[in-house]
């Protein structure tokens, strides 16, 4: 009986395995795939038009290199780089320009004189987008009640321990 279940155990374990390997096999890009090779490349692209590569950085859904039409400004960049996240700093936007002397200028923006300024038109040049902008919208991860009860719990288990470990030592 013991033969038995355990050649039946082999058998369960190779099937198993060999089903896990064609299937991960499955998931994989087929070869007639031709999407994007290359990490963090997004191409927005007119096809028609003029285009632009600059950067997103920082705390945005998609970071990294865009392909854009020369008539985006930075409302449309950070929607084409899927919005800002919950850990982003609103009102420290930054854009880094390369001026055409070699010298380089940073300009600061509030998400929200982007978003919701009443007169956007007066300032929607200061906005526009040029080759080789950078895009930075800086941030850093917040900590959740979520997060404070686990460090909590962490540090109330090692007192916990530590205070067990002296209690049994001295017995």
């Amino acid at each position: 009986m013991r033969i038995i279940l355990a050649i039946l155990s082999l058998l369960i374990f190779f099937s198993v395995s060999t089903f896990s390997q064609q299937e991960d096999y499955q998931l994989g890009l087929s070869q007639n795939y031709r999407g994007q090779n290359q990490g963090a490349y997004y191409d927005y692209s007119d096809p028609d038009g003029l285009n632009i590569k600059v950067s997103v950085w920082g705390y945005v859904k998609y970071p990294g290199r865009y392909v854009i039409p020369q008539r985006s400004d930075i409302k449309d960049l950070i929607s084409y780089s899927g919005g800002i996240s919950d850990d982003s700093y609103l009102d420290e936007i930054r854009v880094y320009k390369v001026l055409p002397d070699s010298s380089q200028q940073m300009m600061k923006f509030n998400y929200d004189d982007l978003w919701w300024n009443e007169d956007l038109n007066q300032n929607l040049t200061l906005y526009k987008m040029e080759a080789g902008d950078v895009l930075v919208v800086p941030g850093r991860p917040r900590l959740y009640w979520e997060n404070y009860l686990t460090l909590g719990l962490s540090i109330v288990g090692v007192l916990l321990s530590l205070t067990t470990l002296i209690v049994t030592t001295n017995k």
